[in-house]
């Protein structure tokens, strides 16, 4: 069996290692706060020294970090994954980070004599908790066979979308659908009480016709309508997200007008302290800026 190595312990992070380890996969984990990794290996995990001895040790390393910045920073330099992996090493990186990186690391990859495979991570944090994450994976045929069996044990839905690059890629047209709509629920919703409208009422109309959406029948009942703001996804991860798929855009030149305005709300909602604050709480930061009650809906209250 291949050991496992796996790179960054946040809020998806942790769950999908320890989910790994609970399938019976050899891992060790690593994370830049030791206390977090300390708290896996009370669950039974093993602790990385460094992500050099992960690299020299481990057959599959897995990275799943905020940005390009840290993915960069943790495979290369000479303490970095590229310049310590053995041979044949197949380098999984399940961040949502720039295309054009991903692009770059496949080439690096290949210089050091190891595979590169983009598999970004859909659903939320509570997806992971259960082993229900979605992975859009971009990969060689092989080297999408060898790390199929990981993602079993972390998700239930898999998707090869192709080659190096097209996981990152598919990624971020999920969330540009998933941010805006978050704006456009917050903005729908932010109107339902300044007219004064009954929320349950209001909400049973729209889930019921075809403004219906994934974001306002899963998420927001579960955050920030039921009162969590606690994150499964933040609106600081949201803003960087939108960030990468204007950038991505300009790069081919297709214009994207609504998710200019959707990634200025989101700066705006950042700018009054509500960036670590899950992204449903979009419509909090609006109803603050307009006055209005934040909506609520009863305790116990359910879609149907």
């Amino acid at each position: 069996m291949d050991k496992i190595g796996f790179i960054g312990l946040g809020r998806m992070g942790r769950p999908m290692a320890i989910n790994l380890f609970s399938k019976g996969f050899d891992v060790t984990a690593w994370d830049i706060r030791p206390e977090v990794t300390q708290e896996l290996v009370k669950v039974g995990l093993k602790a990385g020294v460094s992500i050099a001895q992960i690299a020299k040790d481990c057959d599959i390393v897995i990275t799943m970090l905020p940005s390009s910045i840290e993915v960069d920073s943790v495979v290369q330099g000479a303490s970095g994954v590229f310049a310590n992996a053995q041979p044949g090493t197949v380098v999984m990186d399940m961040s949502t980070i720039d295309p054009l990186a991903t692009d770059r690391f496949n080439v690096l990859a290949k210089t050091h004599g190891l595979s590169w495979v983009d598999a970004p991570v859909g659903r939320l944090a509570e997806h992971a908790d259960r082993g229900e994450s979605l992975f859009m994976v971009g990969a060689s045929h092989e080297d999408f066979s060898r790390v199929r069996p990981l993602m079993e044990a972390m998700g239930n839905s898999i998707y090869h979308c192709g080659d190096v690059g097209t996981g990152g890629r598919t990624k971020l047209v999920n969330n540009y659908i998933a941010i805006t709509l978050c704006q456009v629920n917050g903005e729908a919703l932010a109107l339902s009480q300044r007219f004064g409208l009954d929320l349950t009422n209001t909400l049973a109309v729209l889930l019921g016709t075809s403004a219906n959406n994934g974001q306002l029948r899963m998420n927001f009942p579960n955050k920030v309508l039921a009162g969590d703001s606690s994150p499964g996804f933040t609106i600081d991860l949201a803003h960087k997200d939108l960030s990468l798929v204007l950038n991505a855009a300009n790069a081919c030149k297709v214009p994207m007008p609504v998710g200019a305005a959707t990634l200025n709300s989101f700066s705006l909602a950042r700018a009054s302290d509500h960036g670590m604050l899950d992204f449903s709480c979009i419509v909090d930061a609006m109803c603050e800026m307009a006055q209005i009650q934040k909506p609520r809906v009863p305790t116990g209250w359910k879609p149907t």
